[in-house]
């Protein structure tokens, strides 16, 4: 079980270097901030174009199949399943009310197509609220989780910060400490992999030494678990002050006296056909959504 290959989650992909690693980090957070926003208050068709959207734009970023395999075919059963569970659950309009008044016996029903329960077996329905909150809700989880690590599938960690802190420069007349924000974010990113990384050797150490759970039982198999648990959060608090020594080696004491400039920002003619793409999907939303 290797986690950093079978599942990158939040991890940077250097290579192939496409043209959405190309793109602006600024660019790339209003497009992400845009896909997470617009489906609020949003039909459910404008949903399931958000994503057909994001795996449109995955295949044309020529991201390598076995990087997104996994985490897009457990993440799409994971919405499908939302999907169902909500669609089949009480929709919350099965009160039937007594009406006030006798059905008068002039009224002619009149011939429609219409039907609010769309499937029904036993004591299962599916209405159309139903299914149209299970569309709702299952495509937002998709659009939320996938869109965040696509994004950081495609931006380096320095990137983003420097974006993030070209943007957040106004709040600095206010005195906030951006700049050890922004520093923190970047060593929070920086040390995903290095979580991954414990989590993945852990997991080996235990693999190596072939125990027999079916006959430890769950007592003893809990304290296993409380062992190696102890054993992660142990060697990832040494990390941590592994690279809080180095840092402080280094001069990283305070803003004033050791500031990096992590990444040069540039807004080139595909940043600018972005964001004009960018209104065009506001005008589709607004209208259309």
């Amino acid at each position: 079980m290797d986690l950093l290959r079978s599942l990158p989650i939040g991890l940077y992909i250097e290579k192939p270097f496409s043209w959405l690693h190309q793109l602006d980090p600024r660019v790339k957070l209003a497009w992400l901030m845009s896909l997470i926003l617009s489906p609020l208050l949003s039909s459910a068709p404008w949903r399931l174009f958000l994503v057909a959207f994001l795996l449109l734009i995955t295949w044309l970023s020529f991201i390598p199949w076995r990087v997104q395999k996994k985490q897009i075919t457990w993440l799409l059963l994971f919405s499908f399943f939302v999907i169902l569970l909500t669609a089949i659950a009480p929709d919350g309009l099965v009160i039937n009310y007594q009406p006030r008044l006798p059905e008068s016996e002039i009224t002619i029903n009149q011939p429609t197509d219409y039907q609010y329960i769309l499937y029904e077996f036993n004591n299962f329905k599916i209405t159309r609220r139903s299914l149209d909150l299970g569309i709702k809700v299952g495509t937002l989880l998709f659009t939320l989780i996938y869109s965040s690590n696509l994004y950081l599938l495609t931006t380096a960690p320095e990137e983003i910060t420097a974006g993030i802190e070209d943007l957040l420069v106004p709040l600095k007349r206010l005195k906030l400490p951006i700049t050890e924000v922004i520093l923190t974010l970047t060593l929070s990113l920086r040390f995903i992999p290095l979580v991954l990384e414990e989590i993945q050797n852990l997991i080996r150490s235990i693999r190596t030494r072939a125990i027999k759970w079916k006959k430890l039982g769950i007592k003893k198999s809990i304290s296993i678990w409380v062992i190696v648990m102890e054993k992660l959060l142990e060697n990832i608090l040494l990390r941590a002050e592994q690279i809080a020594i180095a840092m402080e080696a280094r001069g990283f004491t305070t803003p004033n006296e050791h500031q990096v400039q992590w990444h040069q920002l540039s807004i080139k003619n595909n940043d600018i056909i972005a964001l004009f793409m960018l209104l065009i999907f506001w005008g589709g939303r607004l209208t259309l959504g």
